[in-house]
């Protein structure tokens, strides 16, 4: 079994062509927005990471040499508890996520539903656990470490969890990115209107020098310029094997499986997408202004498949 690890796919690598590790920047997010002059140019550095990751990982799937998608062992044992009854994810977290509203859950219920079709034994993320990692403070860390955490950062929570009311970043271009982990739905930052001038990243920075203020170390995973929501995950090889997993690659499911994304993906640019002349506007599900329904979520606990426990919802608009 081919087990996941936190940089297959490149997760956690910045392909937009910024370097965000340098020691220059205190905040993470600013060297992305200092090497950009315009909305216009963050949403193509966002574009550009996606577009970059998905053709490697196309690349990957139709490789002779693929032998295999990549398995989350903990989500493994976690479906089947009649191999794994003994077993409990101990991981914990402490997270603010964007909760995408109606429209956006709606577009993953039906993205969920044609990605069963040609591979019916993907992990589905519950629709009421949809989140998108706004900010991430720390992972797999204890409860009592964690809960030392939230009581530390408690002054400031309320403000984190309400700061979209205020400042409000719109998402577009909605599109499946892939790994061999795992799929997800990606937007990038808008850039056509005015307001759009406060992005996505922008929001990000900002969460992050709030949390920082409180005196945490916010030692985030997830900085690369990234919009996503994961929708699916691998937890078996039978979707790209023969004989039920036991067998090699299957090439004619794999060819499938990437087909169906890619045909997804051109149905999304054509129905859901701004158009190039910028008349008419962008359909139901195609856009998502974060904090629309409800503000950011602090969620605590075990909740690496959107589980945990909510210690603030702040206000939506």
């Amino acid at each position: 079994m081919a087990q996941s690890n936190q940089e297959d796919g490149n997760t956690f690598v910045d392909l937009s062509g910024i370097n965000t590790t340098s020691s220059h920047h205190d905040n993470p997010y600013n060297a992305l927005i200092e090497a950009c002059s315009s909305a216009s140019e963050i949403q193509a550095r966002y574009a550009k990471h996606r577009e970059t990751r998905n053709a490697a990982q196309r690349q990957k799937f139709t490789d002779l040499n693929f032998d295999g998608v990549t398995i989350d062992p903990v989500l493994h044992k976690l479906v089947n508890p009649e191999r794994y009854s003994d077993f409990s994810d101990t991981r914990n977290c402490l997270v603010f996520w964007a909760r995408p509203p109606a429209a956006v859950k709606g577009l993953v219920a039906h993205l969920q539903q044609r990605l069963q079709a040609v591979a019916p034994n993907l992990w589905l993320m519950p629709l009421h656990n949809l989140h998108m990692t706004a900010l991430e403070i720390t992972f797999s860390l204890t409860a009592a470490q964690i809960d030392a955490l939230v009581a530390q950062m408690a002054p400031a929570i309320p403000a984190l969890t309400d700061y979209t009311h205020a400042h409000r970043a719109r998402l577009v271009m909605p599109q499946l990115s892939y790994d061999t982990a795992a799929i997800a739905l990606s937007f990038v930052p808008a850039a056509g209107e005015d307001d759009d001038a406060y992005s996505y990243h922008h929001l990000r920075r900002d969460l992050f020098d709030l949390a920082r203020g409180t005196g945490v170390q916010v030692a985030s995973r997830y900085v690369v310029p990234s919009a996503h929501l994961t929708v699916a995950r691998f937890v078996g090889q039978e979707d790209v094997h023969v004989s039920g997993g036991k067998g090699g690659v299957d090439r004619g499911k794999v060819e499938r499986l990437v087909e169906c994304i890619e045909g997804i993906n051109a149905e999304l640019r054509e129905e859901l997408w701004p158009s190039k002349d910028g008349e008419g506007g962008i359909r139901e599900g195609g856009q998502w202004v974060v904090g629309q329904e409800k503000g950011l979520d602090c969620r605590k606990g075990v909740l690496w498949y959107g589980g945990g426990e909510t210690v603030r919802l702040g206000r939506g608009f």
